[in-house]
């Protein structure tokens, strides 16, 4: 192991992680599984993605999905994993080639509502395409920024949730963050983002992650139902926004081809973008090349 590796997982080891309070894993899915938000109703979730097929029982595809669905459904079910693996969780993307996916959380709240200026600027100076994993409470602090964004087909905007809580039906937590409570509550943190991007938007965000990226099996299956992709991540380029510059650059700059890159827009005064501004050219020069997910993901 090298020493700015030793130093990266040394890092993620200790303390609450800032930016989402987000996962401490670095690359490969290395954490163990172990076993008053929006009710408005969500939009309608007929569209389909390749590859998946709709839960036997599911709601007719015909109309919209709705909170009381989803309780009469998944309201009894119980979980059985616990973390950043659940089945129909995509952590990398289906290639062997040199490409990777750079996503970035704004996770919004209390501490979370900044706006990373430069790093933005950067990936538009290079014109590195990225998914952009935006909380409902971070639109409502940055009107004027996420309308350019969503604008600019360089980005692509992604459900981060409602209110940035762990994806649970029991209530687990996550870096000291309350997951939601029930099947009800899974609910509500998906659909009030996926509404309110619907409207911003005009079509439905493909993607979903939660806030800390945490979830149980049966709230994975949620996502689904209502006609999304939960989407984890195979490398934690910045430590929930704690990294260093030195420690963003190596940890991503490792990553190898297929890899779901997670880092942070929300904090300017932390390492992301020197890190990435650092990262990203010598991944260019060894030959790798970036796509958003849904260029990935079909």
């Amino acid at each position: 192991m090298t020493p700015s590796r030793r130093a990266v997982l040394a890092a993620m080891a200790g303390g609450a992680l800032a930016g989402c309070a987000g996962p401490r894993s670095t690359v490969d899915r290395s954490a163990s599984v172990t076993g008053s938000p929006s009710t408005s109703a969500a939009i309608a979730t007929s569209k389909s993605t390749p590859g998946r097929s709709p839960s036997a029982g599911a709601p007719s595809a015909s109309r919209a999905v709705t909170r009381a669905d989803i309780v009469a459904r998944y309201g009894h079910a119980v979980p059985h994993t616990w973390g950043f693996d659940a089945p129909a969780v995509v952590h990398a993307l289906p290639t062997a080639e040199r490409v990777i996916a750079l996503t970035f959380d704004a996770c919004g709240g209390p501490g979370g509502s900044g706006y990373d200026r430069a790093l933005i600027d950067f990936l538009r100076r290079r014109e590195i395409p990225a998914t952009l994993f935006i909380n409902s409470r971070w639109i409502d602090a940055n009107p004027a920024v996420f309308r350019r964004l969503a604008a600019e087909p360089l980005f692509e905007i992604a459900n981060h949730g409602t209110r940035h809580r762990p994806l649970s039906v029991t209530g687990r937590s996550a870096y000291g963050i309350p997951g939601t409570r029930s099947a009800a509550e899974v609910y509500d943190e998906i659909s009030g983002n996926q509404t309110k991007l619907t409207r911003l938007l005009g079509t439905p965000p493909r993607f979903f992650r939660s806030g800390t990226a945490y979830c149980d099996d049966v709230a994975a299956r949620i996502v689904t139902a209502l006609g999304e992709r939960f989407v984890s991540f195979s490398v934690n380029g910045d430590g929930g926004a704690t990294f260093t510059p030195e420690q963003v650059r190596s940890t991503v700059a490792a990553a190898p081809g297929g890899s779901i890159v997670i880092c942070h827009m929300n904090h300017p005064r932390g390492g992301t973008a020197r890190g990435i501004t650092a990262a990203v050219p010598q991944l260019l020069a060894t030959g790798h090349s970036f796509t958003r997910l849904s260029d990935a993901l079909r």
